[in-house]
């Protein structure tokens, strides 16, 4: 096993530095110096932002012009510096800070557009939205807006902190606030909590109104779907009012202003080449970054576990029902239900399971996401289960039902001391490997704002702005949980064939 284990992580870094040398490529040049130059190149923006919107017309304009979308930020700012795309629209403030810890990158003097934030509230709640409101003008009028913006921005930052004021009461209940953190300096991950200007203003409104904060982190497009579900209050993440934005969702005042710019390659700057060593270092251990991997490699365990047990229940009970009414004909009905279950599961993504259970089954309820990842990730299983244990039970020769029920086993007695031993050794391989692809497919659990293994990468690229190394980290830690899953089963396979031998 420890050679094993040792053969891998020596591959593993093997490939690390093949692909780090691969990565060390000339870029080209930048060719974009102003707004006029867009047209006809590859743009980069963030999912669901003002500056998807707004590049999107030059879709259709005829000039060429492709829009290359990302789920984050930094996605974009990694491609533009790896060549893919010649230029990122986004956020003035985001921008500085993409700038600013990369060096090889510069922002346009040209504004793309100007763009007013604020929060926003379901139509379904305009007491909400009265009273958030009420709050913003209040704040603004004492001076608490500007000095939260002034604590992030400018010569001043750091020096005007929000402090919930001494006294205040918190007895009306909690708002919950959906936001992506991914928006630096608007909200983003520092020391294991979330962050910045919009935090700490949700911080005070909650304060006026009486009320305790609470964070969700989601995908920036899936913070309206919370707010409208009535997953979240509000949604609070340097969001723009649009049109398009206004038929489905409101708004509150606006509470800042902020541009729209563009993030090309510098022509004159050399991109700082940091060693491994060093890279590790700023990735890893600087402000315990590696407790993120940690924290998401807990919950993917516990999800794949329990998904994985809830998956051999479920689908060991539709295997029965099916194999029971292929052989005796009976149970029409349950079997009815059984073959809907596994069409459906099986005919649609599991992602699109996994929103579906979150946002619309559970909407309205508050409930912890670890359950419903394991819920939605074990029905899943379930369906490939069921199909894995009939064929099993299927493969079994009809003449050993005969032989035990001529001997005057009943039919339940059969089903269990002669069929399960012999299907189970048979389907054991398929298991397994139903139990991999279940632990990998858990990776999609951050759509719903919950930290997995994957989720946790993530955080550590949009602090670091570095992708190699924590990609290639989760990559080899799914890679290890996989070897040591396959060689528990291959044991698992011997004593099997070596109790058949006695």
């Amino acid at each position: 096993m420890y050679g094993k284990l040792k053969k891998l992580v020596l591959l593993s870094m093997l490939v690390l530095s093949v692909c780090g040398l691969a990565g060390c490529g000339k870029v080209a040049k930048n060719t974009v110096f102003s707004v006029d130059d867009l047209s006809g190149k590859k743009i980069g923006v963030q999912l669901g932002t003002t500056g998807d919107t707004l590049v999107s017309d030059m879709e259709d304009d005829g000039s060429n012009t492709t829009v290359e979308r990302f789920n984050k930020g930094n996605d974009a700012v990694t491609a533009l510096k790896q060549g893919k795309i010649d230029a990122v629209v986004i956020d003035q403030m985001p921008a500085k800070s993409f700038v600013e810890t990369n060096h090889d990158l510069m922002i346009l003097d040209e504004e793309f557009a100007i763009e007013d934030y604020a929060i926003c509230i379901s139509k379904s709640r305009p007491d909400l939205k009265a009273s958030i409101d009420e709050a913003i003008d209040y704040l603004s009028a004492n001076g608490t807006v500007q000095k939260i913006l002034d604590n992030y921005i400018g010569d001043n930052a750091g020096k005007t902190p929000y402090v919930t004021p001494v006294g205040t009461d918190h007895s009306k209940g909690t708002l919950v606030m959906a936001t992506n953190a991914y928006f630096k300096p608007y909200e983003y991950y520092d020391n294991g909590t979330i962050k910045g200007i919009d935090v700490d203003f949700a911080t005070a409104i909650a304060d006026y109104l009486g009320m305790n904060l609470k964070i969700e982190d989601m995908e920036f497009d899936s913070i309206i779907t919370a707010v409208q579900s009535g997953k979240a209050d509000f949604g609070a993440a340097g969001m723009t009012v649009t049109a398009d934005r206004l038929k489905n969702i409101d708004f509150s005042k606006s509470y800042t202003t902020s541009y729209q710019v563009i993030i090309v390659r510098d022509n004159e700057a050399i991109a700082e080449n940091q060693s491994i060593v060093k890279k590790f270092k700023n990735d890893f251990l600087t402000d315990n970054r590696y407790q993120y991997l940690l924290t998401g490699l807990k919950n993917t365990i516990l999800i794949a576990f329990f998904a994985a047990l809830m998956g051999i229940v479920l689908g060991f009970i539709v295997a029965v029902i099916r194999s029971t009414h292929d052989k005796s004909g009976g149970l029409n009905i349950a079997n009815f239900i059984c073959n809907v279950y596994i069409t459906v599961i099986r005919g649609t993504p599991t992602m699109v399971q996994l929103l579906i259970i979150y946002y619309i089954i559970f909407g309205s309820v508050s409930i912890n996401k670890i359950i419903v990842a394991i819920l939605a990730f074990g029905i899943n299983s379930g369906a490939y289960v069921a199909e894995i244990f009939r064929s099993g039970i299927m493969s079994i020769d009809n003449g050993q039902f005969e032989a035990a029920r001529s001997l005057g086993l009943p039919y339940n007695k059969t089903f269990r001391y002669v069929i399960l031993p012999q299907a189970f050794k048979n389907v054991l391989p398929a298991l397994a490997n139903e139990f991999i692809v279940l632990l990998k497919e858990t990776s999609i659990s951050g759509y719903i704002g919950l930290t997995d293994l994957t989720r946790g990468g993530d955080i550590v690229r949009s602090i670091t702005y570095d992708a190699m190394l924590p990609l290639f980290t989760v990559a080899l830690i799914y890679l290890v949980l996989v070897v040591i899953l396959s060689s528990l089963v291959k044991k698992l396979e011997r004593r099997l064939r070596s109790n058949e031998r006695r």
